[in-house]
Order: structure tokens, then sequence, then C-alpha cells
């Protein structure tokens, strides 16, 4: 196989050239998003995507699973008062254009995937969390591990998924259910809710994804584009106006009381402590009270 560099992804093709295999590639930090993760995936799309050999691209992680979402060492646990990545100093105010800016460009970046005019198939093992998710349902299909989990656990807090794909995947309702609870589910359950295509032992889960893509590959790309472009304008009118309401929404949630108790209680405590009292009785006092103590 072939290999392109880039510092957080690896691009590699099959042997006959017809499938881009796309790798998030930071292993050590769960293949986390940082500063250049979103770029590098949007132009390794675009690399395939000006492959005239291509015909189907394969997004996957390395090392222990798919992605956890945004690196919070970056994003969560930085300083508060104007040095965070996370939250901006709510002494000067709230600018949301400045959360909009930074956020529309990641969220573009991802939805490279779902714009693509070849196929794209994600193979998740291990968690597809966060902003995790958001990477995984950009793509067409979805097949994962059925021990695999998936989900969107900063809608309990400090965050809101800029790709807004969980209601265009499996209706209202459902996607009530998740950003709701945040709960995350596993690959069986996802499967079995209409979210992924198939969920399969992990195992099996990357010769599954090669005969779906194979079976993919056979097809001339000019019909593969026209099947996509016909079946997508069923949703990206709406899509567009659903990510930019999302987009903004994932600033305040940062930007909230709640959000800037969150973010101190990670700075002082740990990210992981702070998630035990996230999900904890009687969290909504303890955030307020944590959150006065830094006015």
């Amino acid at each position: 196989m072939k290999e392109h560099k880039f510092k957080t992804v690896l691009y590699q093709k099959s042997p006959d050239g017809k499938i881009a295999h796309i790798t998030l590639n930071r292993p050590e930090r769960f293949n986390a998003i940082d500063a250049h993760l979103p770029g590098d995936l949007r132009d390794a799309v675009k690399l395939a995507n000006s492959d005239p050999s291509v015909h189907c691209i394969i997004l996957n992680g390395s090392g222990p699973g798919f992605c956890g979402g945004y690196d919070l060492d970056i994003y969560a646990q930085s300083a508060v008062r104007g040095e965070t990545h996370g939250s901006q100093d709510f002494f000067k105010g709230y600018d949301p254009l400045v959360d909009y800016a930074s956020m529309k460009e990641n969220t573009d970046c991802f939805s490279e995937l779902f714009h693509s005019h070849k196929p794209t198939v994600a193979q998740v093992h291990g968690a597809a969390v966060a902003g995790g998710s958001d990477i995984a349902l950009c793509c067409d299909l979805v097949i994962m591990a059925t021990t695999a989990r998936i989900g969107y656990p900063p809608s309990r807090v400090w965050g809101c998924p800029t790709t807004a794909m969980w209601a265009y995947r499996v209706g209202i309702e459902k996607a009530k259910r998740m950003l709701f609870t945040g709960d995350l589910i596993s690959g069986e359950e996802a499967a079995a809710m209409g979210l992924v295509l198939k969920a399969v032992p992990e195992e099996e889960l990357e010769e599954t994804v090669m005969l779906l893509a194979n079976r993919i590959a056979s097809v001339p790309q000019n019909q593969l584009w026209m099947q996509k472009q016909v079946i997508n304008s069923l949703v990206e009118g709406p899509l567009m106006q659903s990510q930019k309401l999302a987009t903004i929404f994932d600033g305040i949630t940062r930007n909230s009381p709640e959000g800037v108790a969150f973010q101190v209680l990670s700075k002082e405590k740990g990210f992981k402590a702070a998630i035990a009292d996230r999900d904890a009785p009687g969290r909504t006092e303890r955030y307020f009270k944590a959150w006065k103590s830094v006015l």
C-alpha cells in the first residue's frame, strides 16, 4: 500500500487502488481530536476524492478504539481565565462568534465525510465517544464491533454535537433519548436502534467492512456519486441549518455557568473526577458553587 504522510492520520490505498484507508492515528491519546486532526481528516478525504482510482473510503482508528472525542488535556483542563481552549474568559463577556468560527471549521472538516464524492464507511471498535461520534456518524455507513460503544456524554454538560447527525440517522425520538441522557450504547444496541448499519464481533469487524467496501468498489464511481447525491439531497438543506445551530449552542454549553464550573472542577480535581461529579446526584448545586468560587 502506498502511504501519504499526515500529522494525525494515516492514509493508505488497497493493492488494487480502489479503497482508501484513513486511520485516525493518535493511539496514545485514544485518537483524541487535537488542533491538527480535523484538517488532516478533511485533507485525507479530499485526497481520496481527487484520486481517479479510489471508489470507496474506509475510516478507522488505531490502537484501543476509534476516537475518544476532543483531547480534554487541551480543551477541558486548561486554565480558566482566558488561557483555555474550552471556555472564554467570562470576565470579558461572551462572544458567540469566537466559538462559532473555530468550531465551524472543525464541523466542516468532519462533514467532508458526508459530502465526499466517494462513499465513506466507518469501522468502529472500542468507542466512538463525543466528538468521535460526530466523526463516525458523518460517514455514509457505520459498522461497529458489538462490544464497541457510541454516544455523546457531553450532552449532559459542556457540549452539543456540532455535526447534528443524530436525528437524521435515527429519527427525532431516539435522538432525544440519546442526547437527553448522554448515554453510551453498545454496537449491538446501536444497530438495533438503526443508528449504525451493522454490529459484528470485533474479530469479524475488519473482514465485514472489507467485504462491504469491496462490493461498493465494484460499482462505477459515477454511479456511486449519483446515488449519494440523490440521497444526500434529502437532508442537506435542513442539516446545514441544524449544524449552524448546534455549533452555536456548543459554544454556549462550554460558557454556561454549568459549563464553566465543569471546567473548573476538571482543572482542580482532574477530568475523571469532574465526570463522576457530573453524573452524581446533586450535580447542579455543586456546579453553581464551583462556578461562583471563581467569580
